[in-house]
This record gives C-alpha cells, structure tokens and sequence, in this order.
C-alpha cells in the first residue's frame, strides 16, 4: 500500500515572499560602484585593506569627497596618522578641496595624535573618549559617512589581544548603532588581512587592495572578498590612481547588451566599399585591419578617419608609434590630407608610446578621452604595440573593455594588428580576431621580382561581402583597388603580369601612379 503525501501549501498565493534589497551608500568612485552593484553598505562597516601604498587613505577619502558633494551626505574623516593640513594639501593634487568643504561644513577633518613609541598600558584601556568625540563630530555636521583610518595605531600599544578584539567589536557595534557608513582602513599583515585578524569578521563588506609589480610595471588591484546581504563581483580588478582620483576597471561589467545599429558608415576607399555591397561598415561594429609591415593598415585606417571627417563625425585617432605631425605628412604622401580636419576640430590624435602607461593607465585615458569629446569613431593604430606593457591575455581582456565600451555608445572602431612574417596569414599576435565584427586582411605577395599589396575580407558578421583578394596600390590618390584580371587558365595576374595583359587605351592613364613605402 502506498502513503499519499501532501504537500503542505505555502500561505497566500504559494509565491516566494517579496526580497528587499540591501540599502547601499553609492561611492561615486567609476567603476567601484558597478562591481558592488550600487556601493557601500549603508550604515554599516566597511573594512578597506591593504599594504603600504596600494591607496587605502585616497579611496576612503574620494568616497567622504563623492558622498558631500553629490549625495547631500556629510562625512567625516578621522585620522590617527596624518595630519589635517597633510590631509588637506594631498587631496588638492587630486582637485578636492578639503578646506572649502569643512567651511561649508560638509566635511569635518579630525586628527587624533597618538605616537606608537609614547603609548603605555597602564589601567582598563576602553574606546569611550574616542566614541565621545566621535560621536559629537557626528552630531555637529549630522554626518552620514565616518572615515577611521588607520585602525592598528589605535591600538599599537596594547599587548591584551583579548582586549584588543573586544574592543574592536565594540567600535563597529557602536559604528551600526550610529547608522553612519563607515570605512575603517587596516594594514596588512603578512598573510592576514590585518594586524589583529578580527576587523574582516566583525565588518559587514571587506575590500583588498594590493600593489604588485610584474616586469618593472606596478599594476594595483582590488578585490571584494566579502559582502552581506549582496551578490558582488569576486574578481580580482585593476584599478588606477591619477590626477583625477581612483578609477576602477571592471573586468565582466560590461556584458552584450548593446544595441545593434543598420546604418551603414563608408571605409572612405570606394573600392572596398564596393566589396561590402557599396555599402561599407555597420555603426557601432569593431574593425580589425591585420597585416605585415608595410601593407598599408595606417592607409587604410587614415582614409577611414577621412571619411568620417567628411560626414561631419568626430574621430579620435590614438596613435602608438608615430607623432600626429608624422602621421599627417605620410598620408599627404598617398593624397590624404588630414590636418584641415584636425584645424576644424574633426580629428584629434593622441600619440603616446605604450610604454608611457601601464595598461590600465591606457584604458582610463581612452574612456575618459571618448567620454570627453564624444567621438563617432575611434581608430586604434596598433593594438599589438599593448604587448610591450602586459600579456597577451591581458592585452586581450582590455581590449574586450575598450570594445564593449565603445559599442554601448554606438561607436565604430577600427584597429590595426601587426602581423609577424613568416606565419600564418590569417592569425593575429594578439588573438582578437574573435572579438570583432570585421576582419580585413593586408598582403604583400612577392613574385617576378617585385612585392604587390593585397586586401581580402576574412569575415564581416552580418553583411554580405566579396570573396576575392583583391590587389591595391598606393596612388597620389589614396588607396585604389584595382580590377580583376584573369589569365586564360583562371589564375589571377597581379603586377607586372596584369598590366602586360591590359595594353592602356590611346591617351588614357596607363596605371595608376604607385607610391611606394608608405605604411
């Protein structure tokens, strides 16, 4: 006989009960703000981590700084190790003016003097002073926000590491009963994450930052290693300290959910449009121009800056291997004449050697030059330069970001990838061919004596386009394709061998004027 079992039902409507979301205190810190899905834990701890130098003052004080000024939310800072005038003129190298928001009383600057070398254990030690003079801080500007760094000198004196614990949780229990966002910073302690080891358990979000180098490149990262109540992203991310503050470079933030343009966007050489259906690129889609040296990919990058120009768009062009004023003479050389578009405010180029900046430093300085001035396209001339300053799977990853990011503004990019000889043709140093929408491939083919360029489309997602390679030369002119001309067995004649088979009519041009040794 067999047992019938009920289920017992749920009551109302058998749903699951309604979740509310966890109340976040957003940094206004690019970047940190997305991987913890909208910031801090509201009016609760927050532990900020790490070792000597990685940036943990800087960041709590850009998160008081954001709070005060674009949230409404007073803070204050108290510091047992610098001074408010040394506090005050680090922050002016980074735009904040810490004076002007004390007198506006947005901000409070508290600094407790506690020497190392004159503190002495003598009688119950217990956090009351600090909690007074906190807690009328608080009260004075109704702080929402409270900054404690660092938390060991707090403590540096006592030798009861019982004691020391208790009152720790004693601080961040009496942090919560205040409802203010705090953020306590701690130093590393070998392979803790702080000197007392109790500071990540008692705190609501834990935050890592660390500072190694790799081939004489220092590189910063940060990593949430815990957070209540939240889903969070458990990556380790780059992040950037410059002249404009902490920038933190997600490396999954950016999913595909851009939209997909039908526009259409001329390559500015009328001959390969004609092998897109005469209608050239999507918007919005990522080029990629391959080919050894000397095939003409800053050519044909150039006459894609030049047309888009023409149409009135903007384009920023980043450079990592030659000047503007040198691009700009080379692509006269070849009839392209990018310098009045430059005096119009159509084209900008940015020249920078790749070794200048470490690869976040890279891709901080293109988001905000693209956020900046808004362009329509962005040329890139070569990505596989990037090699110099990291890995080919970091290479790889930031370009990933770059792309997403200029997709999600509907922007067409175009990048050019240097390709070793003697490979295979239809590979790039740097893999990335995956990652784009177009995939033009250059050429040199050497024969009879003489080296002839080539161009054929590998792929271009979503159009319909030539099969053929197609021979090109460099005229005064500009880039021009040249027709096809079989041989009577249905070889393709190039060079030499394809003029020989096409005598010139009476007073024509016998051929387009080559130029030769322009890039």
């Amino acid at each position: 006989m067999t047992a019938t079992v009920r289920r017992r039902k749920r009551p109302g409507n058998g749903s699951r009960p309604a979740t509310r979301p966890l109340a976040k205190a957003p940094t206004g810190i690019p970047g940190l703000d997305e991987i913890t899905n909208g910031g801090l834990p509201r009016g609760r701890p927050t532990l900020i981590c790490g070792g000597a130098g990685c940036g943990k003052t800087l960041l709590a004080m850009e998160f008081l700084v954001h709070g005060a000024l674009e949230y409404d939310e007073p803070g204050i800072f108290m510091s047992f190790e610098e001074t408010t005038d040394d506090l005050a003129e680090n922050a002016q190298s980074l735009g904040f003016d810490l004076r002007r928001l004390s007198a506006r009383r947005r901000l409070l600057l508290d600094y407790v003097q506690l020497e190392r070398d004159k503190l002495t254990e003598s009688g119950e030690y217990d956090l009351e002073g600090l909690f007074i003079r906190l807690g009328q801080a608080i009260e004075t500007i109704h702080a929402k926000r409270v900054v404690l760094d660092t938390i060991e000198v707090l403590f540096s004196g006592l030798s009861d590491r019982l004691l020391v614990r208790a009152e720790l949780a004693r601080l961040f229990r009496w942090l919560k009963t205040k409802r203010v966002t705090a953020v306590v910073t701690g130093e590393r302690d070998g392979e803790h994450l702080t000197r007392h080891g109790l500071e990540e358990y008692v705190s609501d979000c834990v935050i890592l930052l660390d500072q190694r180098v790799m081939e004489q490149s220092a590189t910063r990262r940060l990593r949430i290693l815990k957070y209540r109540g939240s889903a969070h992203d458990g990556n380790e991310m780059p992040f950037l300290i410059d002249d404009h503050g902490v920038s933190v470079l997600p490396i999954t933030s950016l999913g595909l959910a851009h939209q997909a343009s039908s526009a259409h966007l001329s390559t500015g050489v009328a001959g390969l449009d004609a092998m897109f259906g005469k209608k050239g690129f999507f918007r919005g889609n990522s080029v990629l121009v391959s080919g050894t040296a000397g095939t003409g990919k800053s050519s044909v990058a150039s006459h894609f800056a030049e047309a888009a120009s023409q149409r009135g768009e903007r384009c920023l062009y980043f450079a990592f291997e030659e000047s503007p004023t040198q691009i700009a003479r080379n692509m006269r050389s070849v009839g392209i004449d990018l310098e009045p578009w430059a005096r119009r405010d159509l084209l900008r180029v940015h020249a920078q050697r790749p070794t200048a900046l470490g690869l976040e430093a890279h891709l901080v300085t293109m988001h905000r030059l693209i956020d900046d001035w808004k362009p329509r396209v962005v040329v890139v001339d070569p990505v596989t330069n990037m090699i110099a300053v990291g890995t080919e799977t970091e290479v790889k990853a930031m370009l990933a970001r770059l792309i997403d990011f200029m997709k999600l503004r509907q922007i067409t990019g175009l990048f050019t990838s240097l390709t070793e000889g003697g490979g295979a043709a239809e590979r790039t140093d740097l893999g990335v061919s995956s990652l784009m929408d177009v995939w033009m491939l250059l050429g040199n083919l050497e024969a009879n004596g003489e080296r002839n360029r080539t161009i054929q489309i590998v792929k271009a997602r979503g159009m319909a386009h030539s099969n053929q390679v197609r021979e090109f030369v460099m005229t005064d002119r500009g880039v021009v394709l040249l027709d096809v001309s079989r041989r009577a067995d249905g070889s393709v004649a190039i060079g030499a061998a394809r003029d020989a088979r096409q005598p010139p009519a009476p007073g024509s041009d016998p051929k387009p004027r080559r130029r030769r040794g322009v890039k």
